[in-house]
């Protein structure tokens, strides 16, 4: 049950506000010093709310008795939300503290229906913000828990839907069954394809990688699977070693699978069903133990419909499928991979600017990662300082949200650096973010920073 901590060293105005709460179901513990006030902060971890006075000493009206216990309330509970008791005399008090982080002031004598409302929704609010604190603090724990079970490459992500799919992938390494990863370009598939290697019973064999799509046609079939000498023109006098033979005993990556010929498809097929493979011009099979690990951004089932890809090789190669979804479905991931990025060079890190930041949150990214990548190296290549601000991103407007969708969700410390770089004021902390002030004031009441 939520529970309310009264601090006032009046006990008729304790009775009053604990008979009010009472009322309406909310349950009390009061004091009537600062120091005692305190002390039930510590023993009761269920309060959800306080209410405290501004003076605790006769003749004493500057509020800066209500100063220092706020902001002591602050150090043991940083994120609790804090309702002032306060005269007219210290209103100018109250009003710097509400700036510092107290949810609200409410002048004597109160008025007991807006009392119970803010009451109530302080602890509605609360507990919708403790609730996410929980979801983030699990998310945090099962992200390293898994980076401490599993090689991960250095991946950088932080958003949900990366972490389900790395979960995926490091279960299915474990086999050695065919794993299909599908997505659009510059998503990442090939570093997918690393974590599945690294984390497989083959890791210490051969992985040998292939971009299918960057082979001419009529080299496929000797790269893939060999040729013998004069197999075809310009062959040369040597027998040629293919990629299946290379990859024996470990594993071969095969980048964008849909570019494979008709006649590289079926042979494909007869590796994975059995094996075995004949080099071009050669009528001797081989043998080989390899796992096939395939990508492709290309739409599988529309090629098998239009006749240009086999349905049974799809169905051998996609026994698991990993799907990577675009930046633009997962933005948590944009800013944590844009830092990780401009650390890459040597000599000072550089920062990105609040304004940086949210043109980088609007872009819709339609080269992915690889896109993200270029633009942060640009960027710090051409930045003249250590901050990197939005021109010097140069990102195309035609690609980017409107400032006033504000469909992308800025993230905590996105807005905790706007509100610092404009030094707390609203309007200008907006605009720079490409929303209303009621979305900001909204958006900041659900992370509790203070305004």
């Amino acid at each position: 049950m939520e529970k309310v901590l009264i601090i006032d060293d009046n006990p008729g105005i304790i009775s009053a506000l604990e008979l009010l709460l009472s009322l309406h179901g909310i349950d009390t513990v009061s004091a009537v010093t600062p120091p005692a006030g305190l002390q039930l902060l510590r023993e009761n971890p269920d309060v959800s709310l306080v209410i405290q006075d501004m003076n605790f000493t006769a003749d004493t009206t500057s509020g800066e008795e209500g100063r220092e216990l706020f902001f002591a309330i602050r150090d043991i509970k940083p994120d609790l939300p804090v309702i002032l008791l306060t005269a007219w005399t210290q209103l100018e008090m109250a009003v710097e503290l509400v700036k510092a982080g107290a949810a609200d002031y409410l002048g004597k004598p109160w008025d007991d229906n807006k009392l119970i409302s803010t009451v109530k929704n302080l602890l509605e609010l609360n507990e919708l913000q403790e609730q996410q604190r929980k979801s983030q603090q699990q998310a945090r724990q099962a992200r390293e828990q898994l980076r401490e079970n599993f090689d991960l490459q250095n991946i950088i992500y932080r958003s949900d839907a990366m972490q389900k799919l790395l979960e995926m992938a490091t279960q299915v390494a474990r086999s050695d069954v065919p794993v299909l990863i599908t997505g659009p370009n510059g998503a990442g598939k090939e570093k997918i394809a690393d974590i599945v290697q690294a984390n497989s019973p083959l890791r210490d064999g051969p992985y040998i990688k292939v971009n299918v799509g960057a082979l001419p046609e009529e080299l496929m079939e000797a790269e893939l699977f060999g040729a013998e000498p004069g197999a075809y023109t310009g062959a040369g006098n040597r027998a040629r070693q293919g990629r299946f033979e290379a990859a024996d005993g470990g594993t071969l990556f095969l980048d964008e699978i849909g570019e494979l010929s008709a006649s590289g498809q079926v042979k494909l097929l007869r590796v994975l069903q059995t094996g075995e493979f004949q080099r071009l011009g050669s009528s001797q099979t081989r043998k080989v133990r390899v796992r096939v690990i395939s990508a492709t951004n290309s739409d599988l089932p529309q090629q098998i419909a239009d006749g240009n890809f086999r349905q049974d090789l799809f169905y051998r190669l996609n026994v698991i499928e990993l799907k990577l979804p675009p930046l633009c479905d997962r933005p948590e991931d944009i800013l944590p991979l844009a830092r990780s990025f401009l650390d890459m060079g040597p000599g000072e890190t550089k920062q990105l600017s609040p304004q940086a930041q949210s043109a980088l949150m609007r872009y819709r990214w339609p080269g992915n990662v690889r896109e993200l990548q270029n633009t942060m190296q640009r960027a710090a290549v051409l930045s003249q300082s250590e901050t990197i601000d939005e021109q010097t991103l140069a990102l195309p407007a035609e690609q980017s949200i409107d400032k006033a969708d504000v469909s992308f969700e800025p993230s905590r410390e996105l807005l905790e650096q706007t509100l610092t770089s404009c030094n707390g004021v609203i309007a200008q902390a907006a605009r720079e973010l490409g929303m209303s002030r009621q979305a900001l004031y909204r958006r900041l009441d659900k992370y509790g920073i203070p305004y």
